[in-house]
């Protein structure tokens, strides 16, 4: 499995190794047909990216720590998000740390005024230490540089200014869409306080749910009770309630059977 997967990483870097070598190749070439043809050289520029800066390294620095290898010109530096920043400074006031933090940087780009310059630079000191001094607060920080072959000045400002506008273009969406929200909350206190203020007013409809339950049997006697000859009706039933539950009571004193039993007797003596 360890060598399988050494050939394929070993795969995937050999059209990297492959292109690099073939910009080299191609670039050699053009400077040869150059001098070939008897023509003055023209001095091309040469951009060095910086992959790793560490903490508190400057731009002043890069220049001093190079400038010893050739003519070095502009130099820019990525300042690091505002966020990790604060996030930074959070965390070192959680840990009762009173230190003010610089503003560091991610990444940056080296011009050289020459471009050969620039190759040999990045191909020597790709990967060793950054100071050379023991005292040297960059001693133990390796250079990490890569030559960016035909890549200008301009194509890193046209970069920038794109992610410029793409920063601005999110920070217009973000404040819209909280713009939003707040109109939304204050729509929604406006119309609930308009909703309390007219909760008292006698003009407004009553929103209540309203709940129809059935009529009981005290109800459906008095609804019958109010008609017209009902209430005769229901003193005849209380009559023969009572009369029922008097008969009951005494068939129950006297030992005698019930009425319906005394009834359902005579008929049965008949049929036989």
């Amino acid at each position: 499995m360890e060598a399988e997967e050494s050939e394929k990483a070993a795969t995937e870097h050999e059209p990297l190794k492959g292109t690099e070598q073939t910009l080299d190749a191609e670039e050699e070439q053009e400077e040869s047909e150059a001098a070939a043809c008897g023509r003055n050289k023209r001095v091309v520029p040469g951009i060095v990216y910086l992959g790793h800066i560490p903490p508190r390294f400057r731009p002043l620095h890069v220049r001093n720590l190079l400038s010893a290898y050739g003519e070095v010109g502009r130099v820019f530096f990525q300042a690091e998000d505002r966020f990790v920043r604060r996030k930074k400074k959070a965390a070192a006031a959680a840990g009762g740390k009173k230190r003010s933090y610089s503003k560091d940087y991610t990444e940056g780009w080296v011009e050289f005024r020459d471009k050969r310059i620039a190759k040999r630079v990045a191909a020597s000191l790709h990967n060793t230490p950054m100071g050379a001094r023991r005292r040297s607060p960059f001693r133990y920080d390796l250079w990490n540089l890569k030559y960016l072959h035909r890549f200008t000045w301009s194509h890193l400002s046209e970069h920038l200014a794109f992610e410029r506008q793409v920063r601005r273009q999110r920070l217009r969406a973000e404040v819209a869409q909280a713009k939003r929200e707040t109109d939304f909350y204050l729509q929604s206190v406006e119309r609930g306080q308009r909703f309390l203020a007219a909760d008292g007013d006698p003009a407004r409809p009553d929103g209540s749910w309203t709940f129809v339950q059935r009529p009981t049997e005290q109800e459906l006697r008095a609804r019958k009770a109010a008609r017209p000859g009902g209430r005769e009706r229901a003193r005849l039933a209380t009559a023969q309630d009572k009369a029922r539950s008097n008969k009951g009571l005494l068939a129950r004193i006297f030992g005698a059977p019930p009425p319906s039993e005394s009834m359902e007797g005579p008929s049965l003596v008949r049929d036989s």
